[in-house]
């Protein structure tokens, strides 16, 4: 077969063969190829990025658990499903040459590219090295006769000069480099403790895809990797199909997905963000196999599907979302049932934990007696084993060839009844998961373990499990389960009826400026709502820790902190951001000390608070011996300013927040300016600008009307609330007034370190696109609460502002949910709550503890 294909392969792992690799397979989709894909080795993570940037399933590649001819074949199934491909990308896997310990490079990217004739493409890190890359560029291109290095690219070059040296030093090998990728282009995927984060976890993942892409597009020379690629021979041996593995080794004729049988058993298969770990010939054999197959999510879901007559739980990260998959009650009590009751199941890996009665101490299905955990060390690793006794995946003694890739742990770690034996040299003779029949069937009916199988090298499973399934269906035993999910589409129809929990009346308070009550709780923050267990939607810093490249570059700033913090290049760099002149930016230990300054500098003798929103400034104001009053806007306006709020109100300073918090109001430019009159000046609270898309209607995009003082705050988008880091722009006596009332040196060397990295042109491109996935995120909260008919206001902000109900607050706590109670801003009372828009399963969770509260309420 002539397919055009090309193998990105590198050094070693990290450096950058799969921001490359994805980027390539976006960038040439974008230009309208037909790409195919496909990983070596048995990750499951990469493959995800790749079908998001082709639109096709990608293809693991793995001669160990598979065989050499299958992996071949799956290449071909790459280039021809779903249409015949116009280049097929293959990423590698760790360094070129590395593949099964002790077997010389078997299953290495290496053994891939020569079995396939693929050439490869090598992307190499240079940032610590310059002509030393021709050497290691010439060691990897002659290793192996049997490899065909085709070109080079060169990644994380830190000048010009540095580039230049070490592409002559490549070239001169007679190889063409056919990318250069700077330091500074901010090339990165997200990642945590099991290398990237899934795709289908990210709400922002196409859009961090089409930057990759871009990026690609333009440091890359996407006709030289097309030319090399078109330069691959004829590729060896046929497609593999779901088909004929099932006929090596079961000869009975069985219906195909193109023509299914009308009493094909349903097989439940686990989706969605907490199980994204699966290869697709799993699901491709079951359904050669004759069973229909029925994906459904753990978190969103309240039942298994109608007619459930076999279950597969495959990997994810249970562990990162253990909190939102246990308050999914309803579904983890019908999972449970159903496996108890001797439902043929598998469960790998992730599986496994979500059947343990707890995970990391959050309760999980309980069809297993164990409980689960993080553990500190990483279990990592390619296993044979064999079944320990008969299952619903095959007899005992069956061998099978799988991965372990884990950093949790069970207890105990395998049952009386352990689901396998190890027979290969690592880890020999250990018995490994459970196989238990918990209804005395006579066979083992659930299977779980940590093993990941790959089915194309072992496709009797998909049979033994689908004819399992059969006999289940036509034992009459999933009758009860069709009730059982008869009953959670009854609670969930009962779950989206409109709002039954009590609330308030609007206040309806007048548009005019009242003194200052004190019955409000000032210093009350989003933190203090936490308690270490509770899902966290009260504070409102966008991530829990910054980014790897942010944190990176603060590590190495470590080595300043000898030396009195100097913010003269932080302020120069914040001031050519905004386009203002330095003398009228101050750096300032968190908006919350610009408050403070303002307030002790003499500027205001008779402020105006418009409320609801934060309440910081109102509170620095009362410290300093100020009498404070409020404007307070209504809901039923979506708190917006009216027309004309002010006159000649005698207020020397008006405060407001844009967009405000808590209630996300995106308050025109225009209209704030107004705010301004003779003697009166504005301070705007924009901590939440960088937030909004293209910044609109902020005070510094343009030409900053004279008379207004802006407060930002660098806490929230980058994940630095520890840090404490807020700077003030206003005209230049105002700021050498703040300055006059500030401590000597307020801000410290890393705050001052990150206010100047944040501003450089990857950081500001990273901003935009995390203020697109914060928007998202922010609408699909927005959605889910307008479908349980919950009260929200209008938002520009990453947080949205709901009219929950009386005491529903405190219900959500019992819950396992923190969310910003409402009674503290001042215009609010205890049916409002703030509630921060995470990700999308987060949002899920919350929306089917607050639907669990509601139907609890209709009954």
């Amino acid at each position: 077969m002539n397919a055009p294909r090309v193998m990105i392969a590198a050094p070693a792992s990290g450096q950058g063969k799969t921001t490359v690799a994805v980027g390539l397979m976006a960038a040439l989709a974008q230009r309208g190829l037909a790409v195919g894909a496909a990983k070596v080795g048995p990750d499951y993570i990469d493959p995800g990025y790749h079908a998001l940037a082709t639109g096709r399933p990608s293809r693991n590649l793995d001669p160990f658990l598979t065989t050499p001819e299958t992996a071949l074949g799956l290449l071909h199934r790459a280039a021809l499903v779903p249409t015949a491909a116009d280049v097929t990308v293959v990423e590698g896997v760790m360094g070129l040459f590395d593949g099964r310990l002790a077997h010389d490079g078997f299953a290495s990217s290496a053994h891939l590219a020569a079995l396939s004739r693929t050439p490869v493409v090598l992307v190499v890190d240079v940032s610590h090295t310059s002509r030393t890359v021709g050497a290691l560029v010439h060691g990897l291109a002659t290793f192996d006769p049997g490899v065909h290095v085709g070109g080079v690219v060169l990644n994380k070059t830190g000048s010009p000069r540095h580039a230049d040296e070490a592409r002559r030093a490549v070239e001169s090998l007679g190889l063409p480099v056919v990318g250069v990728i700077g330091r500074d282009v901010g090339l990165h995927v997200p990642s945590r403790h099991l290398g990237l984060v899934p795709a289908a976890e990210q709400d922002g993942a196409a859009q961090t895809l089409d930057h990759i892409a871009e990026a690609v597009s333009a440091h890359v020379e996407l006709d030289a990797v097309l030319a090399i690629a078109r330069s691959a021979p004829a590729l060896p041996g046929g497609a593999w199909t779901p088909q004929d593995a099932l006929a090596t080794c079961d000869a009975a004729a069985r219906p195909t997905a193109d023509d299914p049988r009308e009493d094909a058993p349903v097989i439940a298969v686990s989706g969605g963000r907490a199980f994204t770990f699966r290869y697709p010939e799993t699901v491709e054999l079951l359904e050669a196999a004759g069973a229909r197959v029925e994906i459904f999510d753990p978190v969103r879901d309240t039942a298994l599907p109608p007619g459930t007559s076999a279950l597969y739980l495959g990997g994810g990260f249970p562990e990162v979302h253990a909190k939102a998959l246990s308050h999914n009650l309803s579904l983890l009590r019908d999972v449970r049932d159903a496996v108890t009751a001797g439902l043929p199941t598998v469960a790998e890996c992730a599986g496994l934990l979500y059947l343990c009665r707890e995970l990391d101490g959050h309760a999980m299905a309980g069809a297993l007696d164990a409980r689960a955990g993080m553990h500190p060390r990483l279990t990592l690793g390619y296993r044979e084993a064999t079944l320990e006794r008969d299952s619903v995946i095959g007899s005992a003694g069956t061998a099978v060839r799988g991965h372990e890739f884990h950093r949790t742990r069970t207890d105990p770690e395998a049952g009386r009844d352990a689901a396998w034996r190890f027979t290969s040299p690592a880890g020999a003779g250990v018995r490994e998961g459970f196989a238990v029949d918990p209804a005395g069937t006579g066979r083992a009916s659930l299977v779980a373990s940590y093993l990941h199988t790959h089915w194309a090298g072992s496709p009797a499973v998909a049979t033994h499990l689908t004819d399992a399934a059969r006999t289940w269906a036509a034992s009459g035993r999933g009758s009860d389960l069709a009730a059982q999910s008869a009953a959670g589409a009854t609670r969930h129809r009962l779950a989206a009826e409109p709002a039954l929990m009590a609330v308030a009346p609007d206040p309806s308070p007048e548009r005019a400026a009242v003194p200052a009550q004190s019955a409000h709780d000032l210093d009350h923050h989003g933190d203090r709502e936490l308690d270490g267990t509770l899902v966290d939607l009260a504070v409102n810093v966008r991530v829990s820790e910054p980014p790897a490249w942010l944190a990176a570059h603060l590590r190495d700033a470590v080595s300043g902190l000898a030396a009195y913090p100097d913010p003269s290049a932080a302020t120069r760099a914040l001031a050519r951001h905004h386009g203002v002149d330095p003398g009228e930016v101050l750096l300032t230990n968190g908006a919350d000390e610009a408050f403070t300054l303002v307030a002790r500098s003499g500027l205001t003798g008779r402020p105006l608070v418009v409320h609801p929103q934060f309440t910081e400034p109102e509170a620095a104001l009362r410290r300093a011996g100020l009498d404070v009053e409020r404007l307070l806007l209504r809901a039923d306006t979506g708190f917006r300013l009216p027309a004309a709020p002010l006159a000649d109100s005698g207020h020397d300073l008006v405060v407001i927040g844009n967009p405000t918090n808590p209630t996300g109001a995106l308050h025109p430019r225009r209209a704030v300016a107004a705010l301004r009159g003779p003697g009166r000046r504005v301070l705007v609270d924009e901590a939440f600008m960088d937030a909004v898309p293209g910044e609109a209607e902020s005070m510094l995009t343009g030409q900053r009307p004279e008379g207004v003082i802006v407060v930002r705050s660098l806490t929230k988008t980058w994940g630095l609330a520890g840090l404490r880091i807020g700077y003030v722009v206003a005209d230049a006596p105002v700021i050498a007034a703040l300055r006059a009332c500030a401590q000597q040196w307020p801000v410290n060397h890393l705050a001052l370190v990150a206010a100047e990295a944040v501003t450089s042109p990857a950081a500001v491109a990273e901003q935009a696109r995390a203020a697109q996935e914060l928007q998202r995120r922010c609408a699909h909260l927005v959605t889910q609460l307008t479908r349980l008919g919950v009260r929200t206001a209008p938002t520009a902000a990453p947080f949205v502002l709901a009219q929950l109900g009386y005491g529903v607050r405190d219900a959500l706590r019992g819950n396992g949910f923190a969310v910003r109670r409402g009674d503290t801003f001042p215009g609010l009372d205890g049916s409002w709550a703030r509630i921060a828009a995470r990700d999308e399963l987060t949002t899920d969770a919350f929306v089917t503890a607050l639907t669990r509260l509601r139907t609890r309420s209709v009954a």
